[in-house]
């Protein structure tokens, strides 16, 4: 007898816990409410600026087949980190010019990574493509480093040299001719006046 009342105690606890969590499976969610979170109104406006979001110019440099010397070009990129700052300078390199100047990396180009040190070195890795540019010759290779070097140290007082890795390796060189095996600081002497 003790037997079957212990059972029946079990079975009853097990239908209570079975019916507990039936109840809250169907309908213990039903008076949660969901809130919406609204951020800052986001509109076009005339400017092309993106209304909410906070840019800033900045100067890239690309070659000039005139005279071989680096000009700037400027652009809006979107404020934010020292790191995405940099990354947005260093995708517009890539893009390539909007003013009919050479460009100094491959379209095909990616930019893996790019971040600072404490000490201001900026670490630029880059894909593989940066490898295939056909029209390096000393001065193409030259007007590649320092585009890149030389707007990330005009564009940024955190920025005092940069180092160029292909895909996240440091390489000798990117065409035969400019030792890559340190950073660089800028030169403004090849930027046009």
């Amino acid at each position: 007898m003790k037997r079957k009342k212990k059972k029946l105690t079990i079975l009853f606890i097990l239908l209570a816990v079975l019916a507990i969590v039936v109840l809250v499976f169907f309908f213990g969610g039903r008076r949660e409410k969901i809130k919406h979170q609204t951020g800052p109104a986001v509109s076009a406006t005339g400017s092309g600026q993106v209304q909410g979001v906070k840019t800033k110019r900045v100067t890239i440099f690309f070659l000039s087949e005139n005279d071989n010397l680096l000009h700037p070009e400027e652009r809006e990129i979107q404020q934010g980190t020292l790191n995405e700052e940099a990354r947005a300078v260093v995708e517009e390199i890539i893009r390539g010019s909007r003013s009919g100047l050479l460009n100094t990396v491959p379209e095909t180009t990616r930019l893996r990574q790019v971040f600072v040190t404490s000490d201001g070195t900026a670490y630029v890795d880059l894909s593989r493509q940066i490898l295939e540019a056909s029209y390096y010759g000393s001065s193409g290779e030259m007007a590649a480093v320092y585009s890149i070097v030389n707007s990330l140290t005009y564009n940024f007082k955190g920025i005092k040299r940069v180092s160029l890795l292909v895909e996240g390796n440091e390489r000798e060189t990117l065409g035969g001719h400019i030792d890559l095996s340190r950073p660089f600081s800028p030169d403004y002497s090849l930027v046009a006046r």
